[in-house]
């Protein structure tokens, strides 16, 4: 059965595509940054999606990303190096290769924490309280 918050174990986790992983972190990911700017600023509604954008963009990861790779476990290593070196069926129109694929293998580690349920892991990293 299926409803939000719908958890799977770790095995059947990474079993996924990390493809399909990032499909799922990008929403994540996407979801977490707009309601962070929602609730902390009246904004219009324009601004917020310029805001959001460049966030959740290949570049905005990326650049995230070199605050979180030191911070994560050898768990969540394992998924974004999968997910930085999946063969992908699209190529990024604004953002270099290299960008493109840190922020796939950011994506499935943010999807991997989801599907099984680490939530609080998610909110930690994002916010820079990482307690490995």
């Amino acid at each position: 059965m299926f409803g939000f918050f719908t958890t799977i174990d770790k095995e059947r986790a990474k079993n996924l595509s990390p493809v399909t992983l990032a499909f799922l972190g990008d929403a994540v990911y996407s979801l977490y940054v707009r309601e962070k700017l929602v609730l902390s600023a009246d904004l219009k509604a324009g601004q917020l999606q310029n805001l959001t954008s460049k966030q959740v963009s290949a570049h905005g990861q990326s650049e995230l990303l070199e605050r979180l790779i030191p911070l994560f476990t050898e768990e969540e290593s394992d998924v974004y190096r999968r997910g930085r070196n999946a063969k992908k069926p699209t190529k990024s129109k604004n953002a270099s290769v290299a960008e493109y694929n840190r922020s796939t293998g950011f994506e499935a580690v943010i999807g991997y924490l989801y599907l099984t349920g680490q939530y609080e892991r998610i909110e930690k990293l994002l916010d820079g309280r990482d307690e490995n």
